[in-house]
């Protein structure tokens, strides 16, 4: 049974219980992370927690915890579940309070809760064939780079993808690629890697930064700009790009086929890249 942190005490997820009055079960009002964990090692640590409290900074919601506290608990429940690898799910709302009111309460009192589960990357069957894809307008807020509990949005956009039997729905704003509804996008044009820049209308993805950080490694030709959506409707490759996901080839969007319609050559060689990465240094923390 998986065990779980609430409000200092760890116990049994079945058993974990928040007040109705929560803000976070109210309003969405909180902040999470999702933190991939290798061979039991928490992955770029410092940096979740540094995105973490980007976010919590930005809603006005004081951290609860300092840097090393958070380590620990983090630790903790790696430790207290049972598998080697590990998707830590982290989350804070500003708590309960005694009535409903948009306004903040005068006394925050945070809760809280994580909780862990297998980390489950992508069968063998999808690297070898991709996936497919659909795309919609991007109507979510504009402070998409912040981390919070309130996703209705993406998941009506995700929705999307599953209802059309595909795997993810890419997102475009004003003719420009921003992101997917839960992974960050890359495409490959004439052998150069292209990728969105960050801004407040994507999330900065840890795994966005592995990849650039391989491509910069290895020596592939790849640059950071605003992607028109012309250009990933006409791509050679796209990639969707998360820590469960890693680097998975998308091979339709909309019903037609991507490239050749199948797993091109540099995200197969990117693929390597990251599982290569995975083994000799992830694993290591």
């Amino acid at each position: 049974m998986s065990i779980c942190y609430l409000d200092g005490q760890y116990l049994p997820l079945s058993q974990a219980r928040v007040s109705p009055m929560d803000r976070g079960f109210l309003f969405g009002d909180g902040a999470y992370e999702v933190i991939p964990v290798y061979s039991r090692q928490p992955f770029r640590l410092e940096e979740h927690l540094n995105r973490l409290s980007h976010t919590l900074a930005a809603i006005g919601l004081p951290n609860p915890y300092s840097a090393s506290e958070w380590a620990d608990i983090v630790r903790e429940i790696v430790a207290r579940n049972e598998w080697p690898d590990q998707s830590v799910y982290l989350q804070i709302t500003r708590g309960a309070d005694h009535k409903r009111n948009h306004a903040f309460p005068a006394v925050v009192r945070p809760t809280v809760f994580l909780m862990s589960d297998a980390l489950v990357t992508p069968p063998a069957a999808q690297l070898e064939n991709g996936v497919g894809a659909v795309s919609a307008a991007d109507f979510r807020w504009l402070r998409c780079d912040l981390k919070t509990i309130a996703l209705l949005a993406n998941c009506l956009l995700r929705q999307q993808a599953v209802a059309q039997g595909c795997a993810e729905t890419i997102l475009f704003r004003d003719g420009f690629l921003t992101e997917g509804a839960a992974s960050n996008i890359f495409i490959v044009r004439d052998g150069v890697m292209l990728a969105p820049p960050k801004s407040h209308l994507m999330l900065p993805g840890i795994t966005y930064d592995v990849v650039l950080e391989l491509a910069q490694r290895h020596g592939l030709a790849h640059e950071v700009r605003e992607i028109l959506e012309d250009e990933v409707r006409n791509a050679d490759e796209i990639w969707m790009t998360s820590s469960t996901k890693e680097v998975l080839p998308i091979t339709t969007l909309d019903g037609r086929p991507v490239g050749s319609g199948k797993p091109g050559a540099v995200g197969r060689q990117m693929h390597a890249w990251y599982q290569d990465f995975k083994n000799t240094v992830m694993r290591g923390g």
